[in-house]
């Protein structure tokens, strides 16, 4: 059953570059834009930018190194470097696993937002999307406190992580493994405030503190008052003075693309980082008997959803063989990362995953420093679309790739390139025109690391 309400859409006004979604890759794409010369509009469905590190509280960012050296560099460098500035207990040269104050970093992207001129609409949400017949994106439809608005731009980008705009206008798309809907569970992020002792005292959750004897994450699940606990992934990181930012645990069978049930995983997250708390006073109480827990990510740290069908889709070959490309607008160097995606698979492969995720870290172990893989133009580029570029976590990969490339560094590379490529065809729309060449030469020249 369908219904059909037709109502007058005022415009939004005419663009040269349109983003959707302001989280990371959203940022740069759009300030990477607008100092290339475009009038840019950002819109973001809620009312912060920045996504995964700011909304969602992860704690710290992924390596931007190869473990030789940054690799994430350029627009990525810069985010980063100013994110330092609020965790001055992090060591300054220090690009590995660098703590997030969430605060501060929200400011950082308000202020590199306004300094590149951007203009930024938040509280704005992606309605629909209007494909013409020979794949261009005309205009989409959004909605906020004043009603529905139609935007018009010469390209568009998704950033949403979820593909949400490609989705909309029809083409095909893919979604966790195509046929069952399996997806990668997610995570709540918390902050615990009030953690005592230094930072070198913290323990490891996962490591036995002596030969014999259970982790702390592992006497924490034996406790029947913290069976909710649903597996032993833990990780925590000093992000304040005497805070404590968390990503642990996970909750499965959550669809980000599905309100009712994202709202279910959300309250099950809250309750869950409460859980963790209670469980980390009991059985750490030098550290977290005195502990509260002060705050819970307002989005969940999704892993898996949407991946666009693109002009070209990474591999899993492509990874384990280094592979370079002539149309590389970046390189990653991070592991893949997977997530089981039931309760029941976490626990009984511990420490190995599933065959192929094991074989893929068989393989991981060889990378040595230095080593990274190429991310082509082309993956940017969604099939049976003309004007739109796709940067973040729904690039075009397959699966296991797609659990390398969603971390936030990429994230923020991929965006970088895509507001340059927008910039190159703000006049006539053809991402396919965009010279692969040029391109590249434009982001070694604002400090891509492109060898």
């Amino acid at each position: 059953m369908s219904d059909s309400i037709s109502v007058p859409v005022p415009s939004g006004g005419i663009w040269d570059v349109v983003v959707v979604g302001g989280g990371p890759a959203g940022c740069a794409a759009a300030i990477a834009a607008a100092e290339e010369g475009c009038r840019v509009l950002l819109i973001e469905r809620t009312c912060t930018a920045g996504g995964m590190g700011t909304v969602a509280l992860v704690p710290a960012w992924c390596p931007f190194t190869d473990r030789k050296q940054r690799i994430h560099a350029g627009l990525a460098g810069r985010i980063l470097d100013r994110s330092k500035a609020g965790t001055p207990h992090v060591p300054a040269g220090k690009d590995d696993w660098v703590a997030i104050n969430a605060e501060h970093l929200k400011q950082v992207y308000d202020q590199a937002l306004a300094e590149a001129g951007v203009e930024v609409a938040f509280d704005t949400l992606l309605v629909e999307a209007r494909r013409q017949s020979d794949g261009t994106v005309d205009a989409i439809i959004v909605a906020d406190k004043r009603g529905l608005r139609a935007i018009r731009a010469t390209v568009f980008i998704d950033a949403t992580g979820d593909g949400d705009l490609v989705a909309r206008t029809g083409v095909a798309i893919h979604k966790g493994d195509d046929a069952g809907g399996e997806l990668m569970p997610a995570t709540m992020c918390f902050i615990l405030a009030n953690v005592t002792g230094s930072f070198a005292e913290y323990p490891s959750f996962t490591k036995p503190p002596a030969p014999g004897q259970p982790s702390a994450i592992a006497r924490m699940r034996a406790d029947p008052r913290f069976a909710a606990i649903p597996d032993e992934h833990i990780v925590g990181i000093r992000v304040g003075p005497g805070c404590m930012g968390f990503n642990a645990g996970h909750i499965y069978g959550v669809d980000n693309t599905d309100p009712g049930n994202l709202a279910k995983g959300m309250a099950a997250g809250r309750r869950l980082a409460k859980t963790y708390r209670d469980a980390l006073a009991a059985h750490l109480p030098e550290f977290f008997a005195d502990s509260f827990l002060v705050s819970t990510g307002s989005l969940l740290g999704t892993r898996e959803t949407r991946r666009i069908v693109a002009d070209y889709e990474l591999t899993l070959a492509d990874y384990c063989n280094r592979q370079s490309f002539p149309d590389e607008i970046c390189r990653n160097a991070y592991f893949i990362d997977i997530h089981l995606y039931s309760a029941e698979l976490t626990s009984a492969n511990a420490g190995k995953g599933a065959d192929w995720e094991r074989r893929v870290h068989g393989r991981f172990e060889k990378y040595q420093p230095g080593e990274s893989h190429g991310i082509p133009y082309r993956s940017l580029l969604p099939i049976g679309l003309k004007n739109v570029l796709v940067a973040g976590r729904c690039i075009g990969t397959d699966r296991p790739v797609n659990a390398s490339v969603r971390v936030m560094p990429v994230c923020l590379c991929t965006g970088e390139a895509a507001g340059v490529a927008a910039s190159a065809v703000r006049t006539h729309g053809d991402v396919r025109a965009v010279s692969t060449d040029h391109l590249r030469a434009e982001l070694r020249r604002r400090g891509a690391f492109l060898p």
